[in-house]
């Protein structure tokens, strides 16, 4: 299927929506994640076979589904019956859905990720979505980086002072600097500052963003960078650079990662991000199953919530697309080794005990652009331009503030919620 087909197919499906209610028998499935074609493909073909019913799985850009959830939040009776999201999609839209609280207790024999489960309550006293599906943003090495960490330190729970000394002694050793991070024009970097660095060391995002831990934070990293590649600045996807072993431990999210466990699943490790003074930052990417108020069919929505977040239908998402459980598995024995890896660090990531979740930005609609620049910025200027740390960040601090501001987002975790714009205090 060619992609201008799919398009085509995509706006009909849209317009049939706009027009008239799904057949009674067919829960309408709309979902923003697992939409490239052989995806979604296989969410048809793999993930939902088993199930005991007909659904219509449409995959949808975020800007056709937020105005198609507002169409159905215009109107009683809507046309969706469920809705497959990740947490910043659905939080702009939660007065449109229904409380899933007695679903939630239907699947008590399953044991979901008490972090994900506190987020599906979109800071409410009530379950407004079920945890799906998960990706995060984690650390690999190489394993001949691990004879030179440093006394005392557990792969599983380093700290940034550790991650400092390791890739400072794997320098000693080699003679180069093999520390990468995805710090390329294509790459992800932002992420690491704004889910992993600022939350580890300050507690928070927005909020803390000039304060003295962010001082301290930032002049801690120029410690680290000095020990990165000089090539991180032209780094996408730390997979490339690991399987050269032109870098031997790395940063990045697990879809970039993945192909150098996939290809040399002996050669690689993975273990989750550091803890600073606040904790251990990570950002989980964290899908989650929406009823719709005016859902035509509350009931069969409710049925395939359990039915894809079973233990084995879990497994099979992994399996199929790559999206790791929300719930408490059993990994099977014959599960591709690179899968393997990286499910084990997410999971010890996400469970740890000094974890500090940070959400997506929520609420910045196009802006969100301007907000990853900003920290990029402040990286720019501080760490490879040598800047003063207490000037940039005031002068930055003003940039941010003002884009709140305007975009009247509120806070987002693991800011303390605001009423209004979140502040930069």
């Amino acid at each position: 299927m060619t992609q201008r087909t799919h398009a085509g197919r995509a706006l009909a499906l849209g317009l049939t929506l706009l027009s008239a209610p799904a057949a009674a028998e067919e829960i309408v499935f709309l979902s923003t994640q697992l939409r490239p074609i052989e995806e979604a493909q296989k969410v048809r073909d793999v993930i939902l076979k088993d199930f005991d019913g007909e659904v219509d799985f449409i995959p949808e850009d975020v800007g056709p589904f937020t105005t198609r959830m507002q169409a159905e939040m215009a109107t009683a009776t809507g046309a969706v019956d469920l809705v497959g999201a990740v947490h910043g999609e659905l939080a702009p839209v939660q007065d449109g859905l229904a409380p899933l609280g007695d679903v939630m207790d239907q699947l008590g024999d399953r044991t979901f990720n008490p972090t994900f489960v506190e987020l599906g309550k979109l800071g409410t006293g009530e379950q407004m979505y079920v945890p799906w599906i998960q990706a995060s943003y984690i650390m690999a090495a190489n394993r001949q980086a691990l004879e030179h960490l440093p006394d005392g330190a557990d792969l599983q729970s380093l700290t940034y002072e550790q991650l400092q000394q390791w890739a400072a002694n794997v320098e000693e050793a080699t003679g180069e600097r093999k520390l990468g991070f995805p710090a390329g024009p294509k790459g992800l970097m932002h992420r690491f500052f704004q889910g992993y660095l600022y939350p580890s060391y300050t507690g928070g995002v927005v909020r803390p963003f000039k304060s003295p831990e962010a001082e301290q934070m930032w002049a801690d990293f120029k410690a680290i960078w000095e020990h990165a590649s000089p090539r991180s600045t032209s780094y996408a996807f730390m997979q490339e650079p690991l399987l050269a072993e032109e870098v031997w431990i790395a940063f990045d999210h697990t879809a970039r990662l993945l192909e150098a466990f996939r290809q040399r699943p002996d050669d690689f490790v993975a273990f989750p991000a550091p803890a600073g003074p606040a904790g251990r930052g990570f950002m989980p990417v964290v899908a989650g199953l929406a009823i719709p108020k005016g859902a035509p069919q509350p009931d069969a929505a409710a049925k395939l919530i359990g039915y894809l977040t079973q233990p084995e239908v879990q497994i099979e998402t992994l399996k199929a697309v790559g999206f790791y459980p929300v719930i408490e598995v059993e990994l099977p024995q014959d599960l591709e080794p690179g899968i393997k890896i990286a499910a084990a660090a997410i999971d010890a990531q996400s469970n740890a005990k000094d974890a500090v979740p940070s959400l997506l930005p929520v609420g910045l609609g196009e802006k969100g652009g301007e907000l990853n620049k900003i920290y990029l910025d402040t990286f720019q200027l501080i760490v490879m331009r040598g800047g003063d740390i207490a000037e940039t960040l005031a002068d930055q601090g003003e940039k941010l503030a003002q884009l709140m501001t305007e975009t009247g987002a509120p806070c987002w975790q693991p800011d303390q919620p605001s009423d209004g714009p979140c502040p930069v205090e």
